[in-house]
């Protein structure tokens, strides 16, 4: 009886500190969850070893999705990104209020558009701050039964070089980034104007004013943004970690799942 209440003890304790927003505390539960998994491959066996290994588990059940479902996954090379419809309020609710939320900060819409294969689409608002010299975007990202939103915040360099990007996706990218990309990553920020202050940080950090960044035209926005999209994918070939599939398509290398498994990691690690 002393080994159930002690591993349902750590879970509720788990459970407990996961309800904090605390990254620190939260961490504390993915430990605790390791633990009564431990626990619990300990009390069965009587082996510390079977106790070991039933808490690293965890760390290769991502393998499963990767093995089953993401190496047969194929995407397209040059991905048609069009005009489109915004998401009706069902699907996308917080829509309306982001946008309200962004053009009170000074920012103007520029146009909708976004790309669709097979089960997978995405959903782009863009919009731009003259004064600022900066752009924003609202992104819905469906995948099968996988949906997210997220809003992010960039400014190019004048002499052409380099984007800084600041964005609150609360999952690590699923591939590396273009060279010519800075990315902070601010998932705890739960407005627009607290991701517009750790962009202005972010840009004051780097000893960066106004005068030095780029004043984009918006109507050129959505070329950009595909250029940046293939640019990225380019750059992946490159790196290995994507391979040509045939047919315009390209699917992950072996070298891009271990990519994708040690990005799962570290997210179950800021857990």
């Amino acid at each position: 009886m002393f080994p159930l209440l002690l591993i349902l003890g750590v879970l509720f304790l788990a459970f407990a500190l996961f309800s904090f927003h605390h990254a620190a505390l939260r961490r504390l539960g993915g430990i605790a969850i390791l633990a009564a998994t431990g626990l619990a491959g300990y009390f069965l066996s009587g082996e510390i070893w079977v106790g070991a290994i039933a808490a690293t588990a965890w760390f290769f059940l991502p393998w499963v999705e990767l093995l089953t479902r993401v190496r047969k996954l194929r995407l397209p090379l040059d991905r048609s990104i069009a005009e489109r419809t915004p998401p009706s309020s069902e699907k996308f609710p917080e829509l309306r209020q982001l946008t309200r939320d962004i053009e009170e900060l000074g920012f103007e819409h520029v146009d909708d558009a976004g790309w669709e294969w097979e089960d997978t689409s995405q959903f782009v608002r863009h919009f731009y701050n003259e004064a600022e010299r900066s752009q924003a975007s609202i992104t819905l990202h469906e995948q099968g039964e996988i949906c997210f939103s997220y809003t992010a915040i960039s400014s190019k360099s004048a002499s052409g070089g380099t984007t800084w990007m600041t964005w609150n996706c609360p999952f690590l990218p699923t591939m590396k980034l273009s060279p010519d990309i800075d990315l902070r990553r601010a998932p705890w920020a739960e407005s627009f104007a607290a991701l517009q202050g750790e962009h202005q940080d972010f840009i004051t950090d780097l000893g960066m004013i106004t005068d030095d960044l780029s004043n984009t035209d918006p109507g050129t926005i959505p070329a950009l943004f595909q250029e940046d999209t293939r640019r990225q994918v380019d750059h992946n070939l490159d790196q290995g970690l994507i391979t040509l599939a045939g047919e315009g398509t390209f699917r992950y290398s072996w070298r891009g799942l271990f990519f994708l498994w040690t990005q799962t990691i570290k997210e179950m690690a800021h857990l």
